[in-house]
């Protein structure tokens, strides 16, 4: 069973950036990050698959960036030109199974 562990969340100002990162236990392939904010479902934010191909959803294309770095087992995803709307619990999830990560808060406020 691979283990997830999301970092980097935190208050933030809008305009400003945050790198959240997702370390896992071994090897990974098909990535994601999703969000959750208070009173809506979980989303899918970024994917990233074995071959470094990404995916975006709308709202955060031009503004996030989805990475990895194979020979750390760990996802990143970079974000900037934070908006108010971008407060959530941000989670790491292996595409494909029910492995996720524990969450990682970031809130965006003035």
């Amino acid at each position: 069973q691979v283990q997830l562990v999301e970092s980097g969340g935190g208050l933030v100002q809008p305009g400003g950036s945050l790198r959240l990162s997702c370390a896992a236990s071994r090897s990974i392939n098909y990535m994601g990050w999703y969000r959750q904010a208070p009173g809506k479902q979980r989303e899918l934010v970024a994917s990233i698959d074995s071959g470094g191909r990404t995916n975006y959803v709308d709202s955060v294309k031009g503004r996030f960036t989805i990475s990895r770095d194979n020979a750390k087992n760990t996802v990143y995803l970079q974000m900037n030109s934070l908006k108010p709307e971008d407060t959530a619990v941000y989670y790491c999830h292996r595409i494909g199974t029910g492995t996720w990560g524990q969450g990682t808060e970031v809130t965006v406020s003035s």
